[in-house]
């Protein structure tokens, strides 16, 4: 039986929180930007896909110092959003899960561009053909059949953001009980004589929630396989 202190259950409960909502806020951006991406060709499109794509390649701490910058307290839309709505998102919990959402952002975008890619265009231009808008062709035929994608989208996202490190600790540093997450946790444990049990704790919790996530998205992706083909 694991026996964790107070602290660690705080920062495994921040976790789960910033990796959901997250996940969750990344959600519709990601669809918009995936289908535009997959379904039109317009200039500019082989940018929009290399900025989408931006936050894999470069190192994470220069994602949260461009996010330090931009949306701190004295950055240009921090500084606009903390003066007419009163949000302040850096060392906030809320700007650890904008700093998860820009990071897991990629890998949603691309599983669910991937998914929109693969459904069968004669479908869409057939319920065009019957009189449906474009907006009720994709919300009745492209989106419950890239479902997979969305799914496998979602799951890495949270997933991403679940071990993020490097752009949240330098966006929202690492406050115990504000914005200290199981990473940022796990790290300071490092520099702590003894803080190995604590590190195998957190690393079993993070595995755990983990293979979770892995093995509902699974489940629900054969779900919707299992409703189609008895449809079919």
């Amino acid at each position: 039986m694991l026996h964790f202190s107070p602290d660690e259950l705080t920062a495994i409960g921040l976790s789960v929180k910033v990796a959901a909502v997250a996940a969750i806020a990344s959600l519709l951006p990601a669809i918009a930007v995936a289908w535009l991406l997959a379904r039109r060709r317009f200039f500019g499109r082989t940018l929009l896909d290399a900025l989408v794509h931006l936050p894999l390649v470069l190192p994470p701490v220069v994602i949260g110092y461009a996010l330090l910058v931009t949306m701190g307290t004295r950055g240009v839309v921090g500084a606009w959003l903390l003066e007419q709505w009163g949000i302040r998102l850096a060392f906030r919990w809320s700007g650890a899960a904008l700093a998860c959402a820009v990071m897991g952002f990629p890998l949603m975008v691309r599983a669910i561009r991937l998914s929109i890619e693969q459904v069968d265009r004669r479908l869409e231009h057939a319920a065009a053909t019957l009189g449906a808008p474009p907006w009720k062709v994709f919300l009745t035929i492209t989106l419950p059949l890239a479902w997979p994608g969305l799914v496998a989208g979602a799951v890495l996202a949270f997933a991403k953001a679940l071990g993020e490190f490097g752009a949240t600790i330098t966006f929202v540093s690492n406050i115990p009980g504000q914005t200290q997450t199981m990473s940022a946790a796990i790290y300071s444990l490092l520099q702590v004589p003894g803080g190995e049990h604590g590190i195998w704790r957190l690393a079993a919790v993070s595995l755990g929630i983990s293979l979770g996530a892995l093995v509902l998205s699974e489940w629900l992706v054969r779900r919707q396989r299992g409703r189609e083909a008895e449809v079919l």
